[in-house]
Order: C-alpha cells, then sequence, then structure tokens
C-alpha cells in the first residue's frame, strides 16, 4: 500500500513531465489499478513492455523527486499544519480560546488547500 500512496504522489506532482504515452499507461496502473495484461491488452503490446514503461516512469518521476522535492516539502508542511491544528484544539479560554479557534480555522483551510 505504501508503494502505491508513493507512486500516487509523485504522479500527482510530475505527472505532467511525462509524455501522453507514459502518463496513460501509468495512470491506468497506479490510479486506475488495471493489471499489466489489461493494459497490454488494451494498448496492443506486450504484457513485459507495459512492465518495463512503469518501471521506467516509477525512475523518472523519482529523479524529479530528487531534484525537486515538491513531494517532501508537501509533506512536511502538511505535517506543520496538522501540528498547529492538534495545538489550536488545547483547552479554549476567554480571548485566548478565540485566537486558537482561529488559528485551528486557517490551519484547516491550509491543508485542505495541500
Amino acid at each position: 500500500m505504501e508503494k502505491i500512496y508513493q507512486q500516487a504522489l509523485l504522479y500527482d506532482f510530475y505527472g505532467e513531465l511525462l509524455t501522453e504515452h507514459q502518463r496513460s499507461i501509468y495512470e491506468d496502473a497506479v490510479c486506475n489499478d488495471l493489471s499489466l495484461g489489461e493494459i497490454a491488452q488494451d494498448r496492443g503490446i506486450s504484457r513485459q513492455g507495459v512492465h518495463d514503461l512503469i518501471r521506467r516512469c516509477d525512475r523518472i518521476l523519482q529523479e524529479y523527486e530528487t531534484k525537486l522535492r515538491l513531494v517532501e516539502k508537501f509533506m512536511n508542511a502538511r505535517d506543520r499544519v496538522e501540528k498547529i491544528m492538534d495545538l489550536a484544539s488545547g483547552p479554549e479560554q476567554g480571548q485566548c480560546g478565540k485566537l486558537l479557534r482561529e488559528i485551528h480555522r486557517v490551519a484547516e483551510q491550509l491543508l485542505q488547500e495541500l
């Protein structure tokens, strides 16, 4: 499950940098959960060709992440926003409680935008 999640994140961030052919096959495998045989049959190519293309795409997407680190930065930002939300969910007292609710609201908006 972890590998599929990682592949989906990398595809979300860098998928547009793949060719249309690569993107289409990779999306079928990772996002649409089609088997190699199903993809091969639909495309009229060998199962081994589909497997090789998916591995190549994995490598390409990972190379982009190694250079740009967008997924890593996204995950770090999301973790920090969640921590802010946890801290802002503490005990509320008067004006302080009002500020904590506002902090929580803004953090929640940020999480939705990430």
